[in-house]
């Protein structure tokens, strides 16, 4: 269907801007808004709503005509888990349907009907956050007193290192086996708060800091005991107190899929506890049905890593001392003295799933309001590398770690493989590129998906411990990575910085430990590209409104040029990200945003400070784009 300009404008989303409380209570009255250009031919706008599951239609009044903009509004009362519409426009010779996937000339399916969630208590602080996840290990050595000493143990039958130079390559893990300590540690984050703060962070996400045996410590010996070459429970109160102080809120990280073999419930070789005690040595332990165990005493773990024994959630009492408890895992660490802000949950898709065992959407509800019922701004944020929006409706996560929608699909449209392509022989040598239509579709039908308080605040990343750094790939530019980064914090929701990505930080692209490399604190950091495009969207992304409340709308999809607008009914701005070969002219309508911004002007630098070429004629914003260059313009 071949659009009209006032068609193109039409807009609405569960934000403040469209919905008077986009978190209602039951029984709320709230007020619901459309918006478009100013046009005599429409006839009557109504929102088609779903009330005790039977569709009905409210004729929806129109509110104001500022700024050339059109403001529909009605009210209605909520009572059901979710309140679903769509909206009906009438022109004089057309019917249009409009949901959160765009406008139809057909009755649309209820796939991507908009939704708002009642009783959900958003974590608003996330929605413009600007996280920076730290791998304690190898961030910054605070306190040399508590470090590693060689040999201090052996775990699965490999001793322990201390590493001596901070600055020198992590050995692969054939040779060090994820036990070559550096020294980082949580006095060491302390230190550096200043730096954080000064770079535009808001948010910390830490790797796992509970007591394990290697330096990745997803394979935990106490859930209870931070670890003591961290610094133990004194040094994460300490840690989270002066983050707090300094506006800076903190989220976890653990696996409560699985344990390690060395953890005291499980205790496979009495590394750490003594032998006797546990459930693999000692089938009468209290523990031994939180695992699973065959009657050779063999046992279920995650992917078959036999260092990683699954938890078993059967067990009621597992439930209690992980979950369900005063004193359970997930709610003493949100307790004083500790505060932290919230949990990031590793592997949270494969969690109480194990073949004939299905009990995820059983077990997560549970954990949420567990977590909740302590802290009701927490922030539960789950790993899932997938569309997993079967997980994201206000019940369970409040957030997936957005590979989907956000690292992997930048990297796709930059010419990277796809990471689970990359893996597979037979794909490999496929020469393929994703174009800006594929990323749009992506992108916009994920959301689309979403209730909007969700899609606020989904976790943005590019990078993690888990994937190459996307700035070591030889052949990535430097104007890819603006790119990137431009897309990163200005799409909606919260964005990541891994540690390091700002300091240019090394590393190798064909494993995971090159990914772990230390922070190059010799470095002078600050003068970096990467740091002074960090630190300028990190501020921005914070700065502005369109980043938290703001509207999202698609404008260009066309070849390799993707360019889409954030805004409120006073700001405006541009992302255009390219990955063209040549040199593209575009224009994007910004009439439909209101007359104020289709006002005639020349544009000679954008947001960032980059030359360009753009001005602004007939409500049309007209663009020369060169080659891979992108751009952030402010209207």
């Amino acid at each position: 269907m071949q659009k009209e300009l006032w068609l193109e404008s039409i807009y609405s989303d569960g934000s403040c801007y469209f919905v008077s409380n986009p978190t209602p209570k039951t029984g709320e009255k709230i007020k619901i808004a459309l918006q478009m250009m100013k046009n005599d031919s429409v006839k009557a706008v109504f929102l088609l709503a779903k009330f005790n599951g039977c569709e009905r239609t409210l004729k929806m009044d129109l509110k104001s005509e500022e700024n050339s903009v059109f403001r529909f509004e009605t009210e209605v009362q909520v009572f059901e888990k979710e309140f679903r519409y769509i909206f009906i426009i009438a022109s004089k010779t057309e019917i249009y349907y409009y949901n959160q996937a765009g406008l139809t000339s057909y009755v649309p399916s209820e796939a991507h009907i908009f939704r708002i969630l009642v009783n959900y208590v958003q974590p608003e602080w996330v929605k413009n956050a600007v996280f920076y996840q730290i791998f304690p290990e190898r961030f910054c050595n605070g306190n040399p007193e508590n470090d590693v000493k060689d040999g201090e143990y052996i775990f699965d039958g490999f001793p322990c290192k201390k590493v001596k130079d901070w600055d020198s390559v992590p050995e692969p893990y054939s040779k060090a086996h994820c036990l070559d300590f550096y020294g980082g540690d949580l006095e060491g984050i302390r230190q550096k708060i200043p730096y954080l703060k000064k770079l535009g962070v808001t948010a910390l996400y830490l790797n796992p800091i509970f007591y394990a045996a290697t330096v990745h410590k997803y394979d935990c010996l106490d859930y209870f005991s931070v670890d003591p070459h961290f610094g133990g429970d004194k040094a994460l109160s300490d840690l989270t107190d002066e983050l707090h102080k300094n506006g800076i809120r903190i989220i976890l990280d653990v696996s409560i899929n699985h344990t390690g073999i060395a953890n005291k419930w499980f205790n496979r070789d009495g590394t750490f506890f003594p032998i006797s005690e546990g459930a693999f040595n000692n089938p009468s332990s209290t523990e031994r049905e939180f695992y699973f165990f065959g009657k050779d005493n063999s046992y279920k773990s995650w992917f078959d890593v036999q260092t990683l024994p699954t938890l078993n959630y059967t067990s009621e009492k597992l439930r209690g001392v992980i979950y369900k408890n005063p004193d359970s895992l997930v709610k003493k660490w949100l307790k004083p003295p500790f505060s932290t802000d919230g949990w990031r949950f590793d592997v949270a898709d494969t969690m109480a799933r194990n073949n004939e065992i299905q009990l995820h959407h059983e077990i997560w509800p549970e954990i949420r309001k567990s977590i909740k019922e302590e802290k009701s701004d927490a922030f539960i944020l789950a790993e899932d590398w997938s569309d997993c929006t079967e997980f994201l409706n206000g019940d369970e996560w409040d957030s997936q770690m957005n590979y989907y929608a956000s690292s992997r699909a930048i990297r796709e449209f930059y010419g990277q493989h796809d990471i689970f392509v990359s893996r597979e022989k037979l794909l490999q040598g496929v020469d393929y590129k994703l174009t800006a239509k594929d990323l749009s579709k992506r992108i916009s039908l994920f959301y689309a998906r979403l209730p909007f308080v969700m899609t606020q605040i989904q976790f943005n990343l590019l990078d993690s411990h888990d994937v190459p750094r996307f700035h070591n790939d030889n052949k990535i530019s430097k104007d890819m990575i603006k790119g990137a980064l431009i897309m990163l914090f200005t799409l909606p929701g919260s964005a990541s910085i891994y540690y390091g990505d700002e300091a240019e930080i090394s590393g190798t692209v064909d494993s995971m430990e090159g990914a772990r490399y230390p922070m190059p604190w010799s470095k002078n950091i600050e003068e970096t590209f990467s740091y002074k495009l960090y630190s300028s969207l990190s501020h921005l992304k914070t700065e502005y409104d369109s980043f938290k409340n703001g509207g999202f709308k698609i404008l260009w999809d066309e070849g390799f040029v993707f360019a889409f607008a954030r805004f409120t009914p006073s700001e405006l701005f541009i992302s255009v990200c390219s990955n063209s070969e040549k040199i593209e002219k575009i224009e994007l309508p910004l009439a439909i945003f209101g007359e104020s911004f289709a006002l005639d002007k020349k544009i000679d630098y954008d947001f960032l400070n980059e030359s360009v070429s753009c001005s602004v004629k007939d409500g049309k914003l007209f663009l020369s784009v060169p080659a891979q260059k992108s751009f952030l313009i402010k209207i």
